[in-house]
């Protein structure tokens, strides 16, 4: 890969280079915070209290899962719908091949004496429910915020990336966990309804409020790599089916 310095002035088109030169530290860095995410704190409801002494309720993922959102701002702004959407469906199958594995580490029988296996079950053995809302939610929600994000560059001229990183995170981020909670937990002891309905609109403002704050991050990266690959790509041509060839459009 070639190493000579690109012009500071990205050219705006609506074909993309047949190769990028940070393409995939940005996959890789999607899919880790992706998988992290929902390994570690989809599951955990925790609260903060209140001025007034209440708690309020919020899913412990919501902290760090909002960062797989930007960077698939990132994705689409910098690289087009095409390969953003190459990234969801890569994330998509990492998903469902940590579901996969877990469940048969967890089915294997464990050695005598080994007394961690109920606590393992616990970490790592979420229901099939979960697993599937957590898939189907991030599926539905990653891509309607690429279509926003990718239309709304179009209609803005490349203006504006502030609106489109957040009106993208407003769609995509409440459908995720429109979806995500209810067809996770409802009806699960635990989990009572006026519970699910806090959950719910806590992560969808906290995601963000997390994208809002760190729209500075997101300019200086999306400036950063638009240079560094030295093009500024539009989906004027692209087919926005979640299911058509990475290759359509501006890919």
């Amino acid at each position: 890969m070639e190493n000579s310095e690109v012009s500071s002035a990205p050219q705006r088109t609506s074909t993309a280079p047949s190769s990028f030169r940070y393409y995939d530290l940005v996959m890789a860095a999607f899919v880790t915070i992706l998988l992290l995410s929902n390994l570690i704190g989809a599951s955990k409801p925790s609260y903060i209290t209140l001025p007034g002494g209440d708690p309020w309720i919020f899913g412990a993922g919501v902290l760090f899962f909002p960062i797989s959102y930007i960077i698939g701002d990132v994705l689409t702004e910098v690289y087009g719908y095409a390969r953003a959407r190459r990234v969801i469906w890569t994330g998509f199958a990492a998903l469902a091949f940590m579901a996969f594995m877990a469940w048969v580490v967890v089915s294997l029988p464990p050695a005598d004496g080994w007394p961690f296996q109920s606590d393992y079950e616990n970490v790592f053995g979420n229901s099939w429910r979960i697993v599937i809302a957590s898939m189907v939610a991030f599926w539905a929600g990653e891509f309607a915020n690429s279509f926003v994000m990718a239309k709304m560059k179009v209609w803005t001229q490349g203006k504006h990336l502030w609106s489109r990183t957040i009106g993208s995170t407003v769609v995509g981020q409440g459908l995720d966990s429109l979806i995500f909670y209810p067809l996770a937990f409802w009806g699960i002891a635990g989990w009572p309804p006026e519970t699910l309905v806090q959950v719910v609109i806590s992560q969808w403002l906290i995601k963000t409020a997390w994208e809002a704050l760190l729209t500075p991050v997101t300019y200086l990266v999306v400036n950063k790599l638009k240079r560094a690959e030295g093009v500024d790509l539009f989906d004027t041509d692209t087919d926005f089916s979640p299911f058509a060839s990475s290759k359509t459009g501006a890919s």
